[in-house]
């Protein structure tokens, strides 16, 4: 299975894929993070180009490894809609879009041409406490 959550920057999603990481029985559990993806391939390319690249290998990862039998929790911003839902077309994958359920008032914060999902995913307010967020992961997960 892989676990994908998607959101803006500082929407959660690192802390809850840790959380949740931390609640498993076993010790085939990978996670990617999209900041971590960032430093290994030194990829400081934000454009269009450069954030597909980056998703494309955290996407050729999770799929590698979860036909090793791995548990992948997978943590970016990864903005471009039509790869997540081709990734969802291909493989076992429960999708959760974290965010606070507020504005920010730094519009330079967000991603720009973040394209939140449409369909076959989980919404996960993350404005409550950790906890709350995690058993809403684990009840989907189930």
């Amino acid at each position: 299975m892989i676990i994908w959550f998607t959101g803006q920057p500082g929407s959660g999603k690192t802390t809850l894929a840790k959380e949740i990481i931390s609640r498993f029985n076993h010790d085939k559990v990978i996670h990617i993070d999209g900041d971590d993806l960032r430093k290994v391939l030194d990829n400081k390319d934000y454009s269009e180009k450069g954030r597909r690249k980056n998703v494309q290998f955290a996407i050729d990862m999770a799929k590698v490894m979860e036909s090793k039998n791995y548990s992948v929790v997978v943590s970016m911003v990864s903005p471009y809609r039509d790869m997540r839902e081709k990734l969802k077309s291909e493989t076992n994958v429960v999708e959760f879009f974290c965010h606070t359920g507020k504005i920010r008032g730094k519009e330079e914060y967000f991603v720009r041409d973040y394209q939140p999902p449409l369909e076959d995913f989980t919404d996960i307010v993350t404005d409550k406490s950790l906890e709350e967020s995690v058993d809403e992961v684990l009840n989907v997960c189930r």
